[in-house]
């Protein structure tokens, strides 16, 4: 890109989402069976425009954003930058990823020349909107989607709890209600960025109302119904209902709305003696031990485990059927491949992943201090949210191999949908 014009989006998924309820931000919600904020980052992503997509995430969000990035087709997944810390407010966290792109200008590609910030939360974003956002930004510097409103309007003053006077009733012909993506020339927009934080003022909720404070002329174009913002627990649901049947992977049109799944659940189970080591592997995270175990790959007994319970679930064969010990090639391999063949398979057949739920049999090592490491692991590599994981552990009272130290085992259960026709 050195040299040429290039452009960028800055997605903004650094919000709590707390006014949705649970303890998921909405952005990493599922509709679909793929996080909102997967939705987002693919369909931003497929563009042939947008060379970088730079998210914004909360400091404490690392697990959730790798489990949708673990969705994501490779293609997709190489624009993605690193993503960056958010701020306090939606205006710190737009000027975060807007100062990240910046700093392409110590390198050989420069700043983009123009840049699309977008709200995490409007998974609904197409080819067509992002078209005429891009047309728009070109052709003017600064330019927002809106589309016409059908209510009316009015302007009030409040006077008491839950009671307003009306001052003004606009003339709803000129009214417009804005989306994102909302795009803009790259330079002048962080410069008003940086104008308005050193001016103490933090409190803009859409960066058009911050480019008209700066001074700048901004346009409206044509927006997109389908292109809500995903607010309420209803949204989620209708999202859902939408995105029912289609894969993130594809940037084909959504299709096949009505698509009905059966409910499948796969279990599984994996032992393996102790042996010289310093070391255990278990769910993917690497674990401090007073011996290692005995495997011919990296003997991860929870991998292991959960890859039988999804093979289960398909009912394709074993752990054994797909990676015989037998193939040298196997040989010290990490387990992490195994888990992903059976992810892979299972979406190949359209299924989605819904709970994944492991039970660690072991006198030693202890894995409290590891659970939330492995739980994210898991998550990254089958690309599910973080509360889709269950990771557990038990003694068996000193009694059988487990009980006398001899080996750790582990057994899984996973639950799938499978589209009904492929039940036939």
């Amino acid at each position: 890109m050195s040299g040429t014009a290039w452009n960028a989006a800055v997605v903004v998924a650094a919000g709590r989402g707390i006014r949705i309820g649970g303890d998921v931000p909405k952005q990493y919600r599922s509709v679909g069976g793929r996080a909102v904020l997967t939705r987002t980052l693919a369909a931003l992503a497929a563009h042939p425009d947008l060379a970088v997509i730079q998210p914004v995430i909360a400091a404490d969000a690392a697990s959730f954003y790798h489990a949708c990035l673990a969705e994501l087709d490779p293609v997709l997944r190489d624009k993605l930058a690193t993503p960056v810390e958010g701020g306090a407010t939606r205006q710190q966290s737009v000027r975060a990823g807007l100062e990240a792109l910046s700093r392409n200008e110590a390198g050989d590609i420069g700043a983009p020349g123009l840049v699309l910030v977008h709200d995490a939360a409007r998974p609904h974003v197409d080819t067509a909107l992002i078209d005429r956002a891009l047309a728009a930004g070109r052709a003017h510097g600064a330019a927002v989607p809106g589309i016409a409103v059908t209510d009316t309007i009015k302007l009030v003053e409040d006077i008491g709890p839950g009671i307003g006077r009306v001052r003004e009733t606009p003339a709803r012909e000129s009214l417009r209600a804005v989306q994102t993506p909302q795009a803009f020339a790259f330079a002048p927009l962080l410069a008003a960025h940086r104008t308005a934080a050193e001016a103490g003022l933090h409190g803009f909720t859409d960066d058009g109302a911050l480019a008209e404070w700066a001074g700048l002329d901004v346009v409206v174009f044509e927006g997109d119904p389908r292109n809500r913002k995903i607010t309420q627990p209803s949204d989620l649901i209708e999202a859902d209902r939408g995105f029912s049947g289609s894969d993130v992977r594809s940037s084909e049109p959504e299709t096949d709305a009505m698509t009905t799944y059966v409910t499948r659940l796969g279990t599984g189970f994996d032992v393996h003696a102790f042996t010289e080591g310093d070391h255990v592997w278990l769910g993917g995270v690497k674990i401090p031990a007073d011996r290692g175990v005995l495997a011919h790959s990296d003997g991860d007994v929870a991998l292991h485990a959960l890859t039988d319970a999804l093979l289960g679930a398909i009912a394709d064969g074993d752990i054994g059927t797909h990676f015989p010990p037998s193939d040298e090639q196997w040989r010290g391999a990490s387990s992490d491949r195994f888990l992903a063949h059976a992810v892979k398979l299972v979406r190949d057949r359209g299924g989605r992943i819904d709970h994944l739920d492991i039970t660690v049999l072991a006198e030693a090592p202890r894995i409290g201090a590891h659970r939330e490491a492995i739980r994210a692991r898991i998550a990254e590599i089958c690309g599910v949210p973080l509360t889709s994981v269950s990771i557990k552990a038990t003694t068996t009272e000193k009694l059988g191999f487990v009980g006398r130290a001899e080996g750790l085992a582990a057994q899984a259960a996973a639950t799938i949908r499978l589209p009904e026709a492929d039940e036939a």
